[in-house]
């Protein structure tokens, strides 16, 4: 292990005395450095290659990558410094335990389907993924037409209140009589006000921003305000730079941009009365 043999025939038709078929020669396998663990002595049968970009790294360390990004629930980039290519599924697939795979199965469903456009069983034992799409094809048999039944478990559920199917009682009434949240939502509610996350306005995603400026962008592309949930433009706030954690105002590059051009116009203006100044000190003299 660690080392190729290699073979070395003789030439045809060259004929030497003695009994020589072949020399072997024990090679040892040449080593490369992983740029995220710094270990130099790993040897090339090892190293995983981004099959797009070609970075190189450990497979140990990959594995370990692609397992925290899958459970964060963030993109599968190259991880290398800079590289934005994403990783592909088939590339990646010796590396990945057998609950990897289905996570990274879901993830690539879910990406099919636009953030607007999907809806989760309700049932908690169930909570497949669907599009409205897939579900507006499905024709409901009740007279409001919301009722549906997931694709997955059959259970029915209402499309429009995104719960378990309501018998007896439209949307409206449900929603008077259950005005509160279900304790998922609830626990959801208490931990994104104590980690001040915020609700996208248009696809009522969650969003965590730790520092950078506060007008943000979902992915489902609508653009708002981080700090007061208003529309981008709408608000006071503008393109400061606030850590969201302590509300300090780390910088505000609108108001360094005014500063840069006061001190340009003023440095300007000076140097013309200077040079105004001199003039009129060579006219009297004259």
């Amino acid at each position: 292990r660690g080392f190729v043999k290699r073979k070395f025939s003789l030439p045809s038709g060259i004929a030497m005395e003695g009994k020589v078929s072949e020399v072997r020669i024990d090679m040892p396998l040449p080593k490369e450095t992983c740029s995220i663990c710094i270990d130099d002595n790993i040897s090339a049968i090892q190293m995983f290659s981004v099959d797009i970009c070609g970075h190189r790294f450990c497979s140990e360390c990959v594995k370990r990558y692609i397992e925290a990004k899958l459970l964060e629930g963030n993109r599968l980039t190259c991880p290398y410094d800079g590289c934005h290519l994403e990783l592909r599924y088939q590339s990646c697939v010796n590396l990945l335990t057998d609950e990897l795979k289905k996570i990274w199965k879901q993830r690539i469903i879910e990406d099919l389907i636009p953030v607007t456009e999907r809806v989760y069983c309700p049932n908690p034992r169930c909570s497949a993924l669907m599009s409205v799409k897939e579900l507006s094809i499905i024709k409901s048999t009740e007279e409001s037409g919301v009722r549906r039944l997931c694709v997955k478990c059959r259970e029915p559920f209402c499309i429009n209140c995104k719960v378990r199917w309501h018998h007896d009682i439209t949307c409206d009434n449900y929603k008077i009589l259950h005005p509160n949240p279900v304790a998922n939502d609830t626990k959801l509610e208490a931990l994104a006000n104590k980690e001040m996350w915020r609700q996208c306005t248009k696809c009522q995603n969650m969003i965590e921003l730790s520092e950078g400026c506060a007008t943000v962008q979902c992915r489902c592309g609508h653009t708002f305000c981080y700090r007061c949930g208003a529309n981008a433009g709408c608000c006071p706030h503008g393109h400061n730079f606030y850590d969201l954690r302590t509300g300090r105002l780390l910088y505000r590059p609108w108001c360094a941009a005014l500063w840069t051009l006061v001190l340009l116009v003023v440095t300007v203006a000076g140097i013309v009365a200077s040079v105004v100044c001199i003039i009129l000190h060579f006219v009297r003299k004259k």
